[in-house]
């Protein structure tokens, strides 16, 4: 739909188009925020947040850019007064050298999914840790839990700091080597080449990675045969919903986790923390539902 001025009182706004069968209308007012990655085309954070600025009656919009050079995107935040920004693959760790100020478990973590525009200067949060863990929590304790996470990114190192920290016992699995013995190194876990993986004597496995993501959607980074019964296999990829791993864990008799629950959970944080109002967790959890359900409808 093409964008149109809107009659009204007050100031005029602008009608930018419909999502979801929503109109998105913005103003001088709008406070506008984004999701900062490569490749971002997949997302769909537009339809969950501005669902979200929708139904709360919150004078927000929220965008993708697909940004090659964090440095860049941090820049455009500052000069253009974006308010807020999510930040995804591949830029969690290397946005830190960017940041006026980086709360204290974001830190700690080494990664930053969350930043918010506090007049000029950029603060960055890790909600990754939160989603996480009250995703898999829904499901399981961790505490004495075996865990291996796939993957060596700010993802793997935000959910490992997570699960450690609700007394689990953490394994790094990785490609390279060198990255992978770095976060286990900072997250005093154990580390096995993904190369060398014989087996999976863990009580569960998280894939952090973008295997598997749209539009790769046949892919997966674990070999069927170690998948064995009994497992808990979460894949924090949430398009698709089902992953290619988690068919092949089902089909194994392991129990899985999909992408979705941790998605809902991280996003929840990042609507309170820019707003300053409660989040609206089932409206956004049924946006994502109707998207993934219907993909013909998403707009992003």
């Amino acid at each position: 739909m093409p964008g149109v001025l809107s009659e009204g009182r007050g100031n005029a706004k602008y009608i930018l188009g419909t999502l979801n069968d929503e109109m998105i209308m913005i103003d001088a007012a709008t406070h506008v925020f984004a999701v900062m990655g490569n490749p971002v085309r997949h997302s769909l954070s537009p339809v969950m947040f501005n669902r979200a600025f929708s139904e709360t009656g919150y004078n927000g919009v929220y965008v993708a850019f697909q940004v090659s050079a964090i440095g860049d995107g941090v820049a455009a935040m500052r000069s253009l007064g974006i308010k807020g920004a999510s930040i995804t693959i591949p830029h969690k760790i290397s946005i830190l050298d960017f940041l006026d100020e980086v709360d204290s478990m974001a830190e700690s973590i080494g990664a930053v999914n969350t930043v918010i525009n506090h007049e000029g200067r950029l603060k960055g949060y890790n909600s990754d840790c939160l989603g996480a863990v009250k995703a898999i929590e829904e499901v399981t304790p961790l505490e004495g839990k075996q865990v291996a996470i796939i993957g060596s990114g700010g993802a793997a190192a935000a959910i490992g700091f997570g699960v450690k920290s609700r007394g689990a016992s953490l394994a790094l699995i990785n490609r390279s080597i060198s990255k992978g013995e770095k976060l286990a190194t900072a997250l005093k876990a154990d580390f096995i080449p993904l190369s060398e993986l014989q087996s999976l004597p863990f009580d569960m496995l998280i894939q952090t990675t973008s295997v598997g993501m749209t539009p790769h959607i046949h892919q997966s980074p674990v070999p069927t045969e170690l998948l064995t019964p009994g497992l808990l296999v979460m894949d924090i990829v949430y398009a698709p919903m089902k992953t290619r791993l988690l068919k092949d864990a089902e089909e194994a008799g392991c129990r899985t986790i999909n992408g979705l629950s941790m998605f809902v959970h991280q996003a929840a944080f990042q609507f309170e923390l820019w707003t300053q109002s409660p989040s609206p967790l089932a409206i956004m959890k049924q946006s994502l539902m109707d998207s993934l359900n219907n993909p013909s409808k998403n707009h992003t």
